[in-house]
C-alpha cells in the first residue's frame, strides 16, 4: 500500500519512479497496469506517442528496419502471406520493438477474423451471415476459441471484428458480415464472438461504430437515415450489450454520417455516447482511411489537418491506413493542438497493450504453426458450424432427405455448384479451390451409389444463356436437378472487382433478384419436368418467389466456409438434419423492402387490403403482399418438434424483476434433430410506437426420436425498456404480450404479463 502511495505521488510530481532494482514501474509485470501506463508515458517524447497513435504495415521480413526505423507504433496489420510467414514476420516484429527501440512498446499485431484470421492457410469459417443462422453462440465462442489459437501461434493479438451492423439494408453488398437483422441475436452471437477470442488473449474489435448497415440506397458507407430514439432504441442495442458483457478492447468508427453527422469526427458519438453513455474503456480505432475522409468524403474538414484534429478530439484513438494523424506533432508544436488529446489516446492504447500481456509476452510460436493452424480438429469445427447454419425452407413431399435408391444419375446445374464461396474477408483468391465445392462434395459423400455430373448452364453475373441448353440436355439425361445459384464475393483487397462478384464491401446491388440469368436457368430445368432442388448459396437474402412456388425443395447455405460442400451434401443425404434458422428476412420482390419482421404496427398491419396479386388487384401492395416471403426465425427440419406446454413463473413483474418461461418441446418425428425455441414479446400500448413483436431469448436444442425436454428462457424485465418521447429509457406499465414458437411467424403460445 505505501509504494502504491508513493507512486501516485511520485506521479503527480512528474517523476520518473523505479522499483528497489532500478527496473521502471512499466517494466515490472506486478504492477497495477494503471501505474505502468502512467509510468510509460511520462517517459515519451512527442514523437513516440504520436507514433503509438498509428498503424503501420509491413510485408518484408527482411526490411523491419527500415520500416520502423527504430520507433514503435500503435499496430501492425499484413494481409497477403502465409500463416507460417507471418508468424516469422510478426516473431521479428516483436523481437525488434522489444530490442530495437528506446522504449521497447510492443506493437499491437492485427489481422481480419470475422470467418477466420486472414492468413493464407488458416481455416477459413463460415462467414458471418451463416454464423448468424446457427442460432448457436456457444458455438461460436468455440470457433472463435479455435481463431485466437491460430493467431496466437502467429503472434497476432487482435481481431477487427465482430461485425454488430443491423443488416435492414439487403442491397447493401456487406450484409455477409453481419449476424443478421435482429438487435438480440446480434448480441448473442457478439458476445460469444468477443469471449472466445479475448479469454485467449486476442483483442477484438466489434464495428462499425455506429448505425452502419442501412446505407442510403443501400450503398456501401452511404449516409444513414435516423433520429435519436431510432440510434438507442436499434442502433446502439447490440453495442451496449457487447461491451457490457464481453468487454471488448477495442472498437472501430464507421465511414458513414448519421442524421448528417459523420460519426468518425463527432465528440458527440465517439465520446459522448461510445464512453459516456455506453461506459467503453478501450480505445477506439478508426475504420481504414476514415480520418482524412473527414475532408475528401463528407467535406466536413477544409485540410488533413483539420480533419486529424477533428477526428482525435472526438475521440479516435488510433488513425489506419491514411497518414493524417501524423500532422499530429507538428500541430502541438505549433500551438493548435493541446497535447492532453494525445496523452488521452495514447493511455487507452498502452492500457490494451499490457490488459493483453504485449508487455510481458508479445510472441508468437512460429514453430508450431503447422500444427495449430488449420489442424483436423479446427477443419472439423469449420463444418459443424457448416452444418448448423444451412436453413431448409421448403420440403415438398419431403424429397429431402434424399433417397438414392430412386436416382441412378443426379445433375449439379448453376454457377455455384462447382465453385466454393468463402465470401469477402476470407483469404482464398477466386481461381483457389480451398472452398469445397457442391459437386465435389456430393461426390465425397455419395460415392459410387449414384453418378454425378456437372455443368454451370450460365454464369452468376452476365446476361449470356448459351450455357442454358447444356444443362437442360444434362437434365433430361438425369433423375435430378440439384440448382446451385446465388451470389459471389471475394476479398475486396485481392482485386475482388476484376471477378464480377456481386456481394461484398463495396458491391451493392440494385436488385434483389438472382443476378444474370439464373432464374431462367431455374424456369428451363423445372420444365424438363425432372425434380428440382434448389440450393441458394449467398451472402443475402435474394428474391425466391418463382423457387418457392417451382421448386421440390430449397436449402440456402450462406457463405459456409471451406467445407461447404461437404456440408451440403450430407445434409441432402440426411447424414446431417438441418437446423438453421433465418437470421434475416426474405423479401417477395426488391420493392418489398425493407422486410425485417420486427417492424410497427402502423407499417403493415391496418384495415386497408393487406396486399394483391397480379390477378386479383388490390391494396398495400396492389400486386403482391407487404409482408416477406420467408421470415426471420424460420426453417425446417427433416423431424417435427411439437410444443406441449408453455408455463410463466408469475404474471406481475416490477422493472427490477426477472420472467422466467418454461416449455416443454417433443420431437415427434423419426429423427434426432435441433430446435430453435424463441422467445418475443410484444409491448401492448406503448407511449410511442414499438415493434409488433422482438426477439429476446432463445435456446437450441437436440433431441432424439420421442425425446422431449423442458427448456427454460429468462427474460429480465429491464429488457422491455425504451427511450420514450423524452428521450428517458423507461420500462412503461401496462401489459406485455409473450410469444413462443418456432419462428417470428410461427408461435405457438402466447401469454400477458403486467409490469406494474
Amino acid at each position: 500500500m505505501r509504494i502504491i502511495k508513493l507512486t501516485v505521488l511520485a506521479l503527480c510530481l512528474g517523476v520518473s519512479v523505479v522499483w528497489a532494482d532500478d527496473r521502471p514501474i512499466y517494466k515490472d509485470k506486478n504492477a497495477p497496469i494503471e501505474d505502468r501506463v502512467e509510468d510509460l508515458l511520462r517517459r515519451m517524447t512527442l514523437r513516440e506517442k504520436v507514433g503509438q497513435l498509428q498503424q503501420r504495415c509491413t510485408w518484408d521480413i527482411n526490411n523491419i528496419g527500415g520500416t520502423y526505423n527504430g520507433e514503435s507504433f500503435g499496430t501492425a496489420h499484413e494481409m497477403n502471406i502465409s500463416a507460417q510467414q507471418a508468424a516469422d514476420l510478426y516473431q521479428k516484429i516483436h523481437e525488434y520493438m522489444a530490442n530495437e527501440t528506446r522504449l521497447g512498446i510492443p506493437i499491437l499485431t492485427s489481422a481480419e477474423g470475422i470467418h477466420g484470421i486472414l492468413q493464407n492457410g488458416c481455416t477459413i469459417f463460415p462467414q458471418a451471415i451463416a454464423q448468424g443462422s446457427t442460432w448457436n453462440p456457444d458455438l461460436i465462442c468455440q470457433m472463435t476459441e479455435a481463431e485466437a489459437a491460430e493467431a496466437r501461434v502467429m503472434g497476432i493479438r487482435q481481431v477487427l471484428s465482430p461485425v454488430l451492423d443491423i443488416a435492414r439494408e439487403l442491397r447493401w453488398g456487406r450484409v455477409e458480415e453481419t449476424f443478421g437483422e435482429d438487435p438480440y441475436l446480434i448480441s448473442e452471437m457478439g458476445i460469444g464472438f468477443v469471449r472466445g477470442f479475448q479469454k485467449n488473449g486476442v483483442g477484438c474489435m466489434p464495428k462499425h461504430f455506429v448505425a452502419h448497415g442501412t446505407p442510403t440506397g443501400g450503398l456501401n458507407s452511404a449516409f444513414v437515415a435516423g433520429g435519436e430514439r431510432e440510434l438507442r432504441n436499434l442502433y446502439m442495442y447490440p453495442f451496449v450489450r457487447v461491451i457490457k458483457e464481453a468487454d471488448p478492447v477495442a472498437v472501430m468508427s464507421c465511414y458513414s454520417a448519421y442524421d448528417g453527422i459523420p460519426v468518425t469526427g463527432s465528440s458527440y458519438f465517439m465520446t459522448d455516447i461510445l464512453r459516456g453513455e455506453l461506459g467503453f474503456k478501450g480505445f477506439a480505432y478508426s475504420d481504414w482511411g476514415s480520418v482524412d475522409r473527414l475532408k475528401t468524403f463528407h467535406m466536413a474538414a477544409p485540410s488533413t489537418e483539420a480533419a486529424a484534429k477533428m477526428a482525435l478530439t472526438a475521440g479516435i484513438d488510433i488513425d489506419v491506413w491514411d497518414a493524417a494523424y501524423e500532422t499530429l506533432q507538428g500541430q502541438v508544436e505549433k500551438g493548435q493542438l493541446d497535447v492532453m488529446y494525445i496523452d488521452r489516446a495514447v493511455r487507452r492504447i498502452l492500457t490494451a497493450k499490457f490488459k493483453l500481456g504485449l508487455f510481458d509476452d508479445p510472441y508468437g510460436d512460429p514453430k508450431s504453426v503447422s500444427k495449430v493452424v488449420r489442424n483436423k480438429q479446427h477443419v472439423e469445427l469449420a463444418k459443424k458450424v457448416a452444418d448448423e447454419s444451412a436453413v431448409l425452407l421448403e420440403n415438398k413431399n419431403n424429397i429431402l432427405p434424399l433417397d438414392l435408391s430412386k436416382y441412378k444419375s443426379i445433375a449439379v446445374v448453376g454457377p455455384n455448384g462447382d465453385h466454393g464461396v468463402a465470401g469477402d474477408y476470407a483469404w482464398v483468391n477466386p481461381e483457389d479451390r480451398e472452398c469445397v465445392s457442391l459437386y465435389e462434395g456430393i461426390k465425397n459423400v455419395f460415392g459410387k451409389k449414384v453418378t454425378v455430373n456437372h455443368v454451370d448452364g450460365c454464369d452468376w453475373w452476365s446476361q449470356n444463356e448459351e450455357g442454358i441448353t447444356d444443362a437442360v440436355k444434362m437434365v433430361e439425361k438425369s433423375d435430378l436437378a440439384i440448382v446451385a445459384v446465388g451470389t459471389r464475393s471475394y476479398w475486396l483487397g485481392r482485386n475482388a472487382k476484376d471477378h464480377k462478384v456481386t456481394s461484398g464491401e463495396g458491391f451493392d446491388l440494385s436488385s434483389l433478384e438472382l443476378p444474370g440469368k439464373q432464374l431462367e436457368l431455374m424456369k428451363a430445368v423445372k420444365a424438363t419436368g425432372k425434380p428440382m432442388i434448389v440450393v441458394l448459396i449467398t451472402g443475402k437474402p435474394l428474391v425466391l418467389s418463382w423457387a418457392k412456388e417451382n421448386a421440390d425443395a430449397i436449402l440456402v447455405q450462406f457463405y459456409a466456409g471451406e467445407q461447404q460442400g461437404n456440408s451440403m451434401a450430407e445434409i441432402l443425404l440426411g447424414k446431417v438434419n438441418p437446423s438453421g434458422r433465418l437470421n434475416i428476412s426474405f423479401p417477395r420482390s426488391t420493392g418489398n423492402t425493407p422486410c425485417y419482421y420486427n417492424y410497427y404496427p402502423t407499417d403493415r398491419e391496418q384495415w386497408f387490403d393487406q396486399g394483391g396479386s397480379p390477378d386479383d388487384p388490390k391494396g398495400h401492395y396492389i400486386f403482391e403482399k407487404p409482408h416477406a416471403l420467408y421470415n426471420f426465425g424460420y426453417g425446417l427440419s427433416y423431424t417435427d418438434f411439437k410444443y406441449n406446454t408453455c408455463t410463466l413463473s408469475d404474471s406481475i413483474f416490477s422493472d427490477k424483476g426477472k420472467l422466467m418461461v418454461n416449455v416443454e418441446v417433443e420431437n415427434t418425428g423419426k429423427r434426432e434433430g435441433q430446435e430453435v425455441v424463441q422467445l418475443y414479446v410484444r409491448d401492448m400500448v406503448s407511449s410511442i410506437s414499438t415493434p409488433i413483436q422482438q426477439l429476446k431469448a432463445f435456446k437450441k436444442i437436440n433431441l432424439k426420436p420421442g425425446e422431449k425436454t423442458m427448456v427454460s428462457l429468462e427474460l429480465p424485465i429491464s429488457e422491455l425498456a425504451f427511450y420514450n418521447a423524452y428521450m428517458r429509457k423507461v420500462v412503461e406499465p401496462g401489459e406485455f404480450e409473450i410469444q413462443v414458437g418456432s419462428s417470428s411467424d410461427r408461435i405457438h403460445f402466447k401469454n400477458t404479463i403486467v409490469v406494474k
